[in-house]
């Protein structure tokens, strides 16, 4: 197997998906996803689909040998390292919950 060329596809894929839909989750849904288009979140959801492919295809023909394995390998890596990378970023850039002040005792004062 071609180890490097494998693993530099994924992570490129990776990078490329994740960064794809980041920036198509901020384009088009924006600050508040009542108002985007109802085929906005399918199309964010494509993009790092679209990443894969092209690494796994991009793989599979650079190749000589057991291209299928290379490139579903290629697939499976890039799609575990983009969910990665996004659950992480998602944990990292959440913002904090403001406490809000706690509620005012409705019990009668005597």
């Amino acid at each position: 197997m071609r180890w490097k060329l494998l693993i530099a596809a994924s992570l490129v894929a990776a990078l490329v998906g994740a960064g794809a839909f980041v920036l198509a989750g901020r384009l088009l849904l924006g600050q508040s996803p009542d108002v985007a288009a109802p085929g906005a979140a399918w199309f964010a959801l494509a993009l790092p689909l679209a990443a894969v492919a092209a690494a796994s295809v991009f793989v599979y023909r650079r190749t000589a040998r057991r291209r299928t394995l290379q490139a579903l390998a290629t697939a499976l890596l890039a799609s575990l390292l983009t969910l990665t990378g996004l659950v992480a970023g998602s944990i990292l850039l959440a913002r904090r919950a403001v406490n809000p002040a706690p509620p005012e005792s409705t019990a009668p004062v005597d």
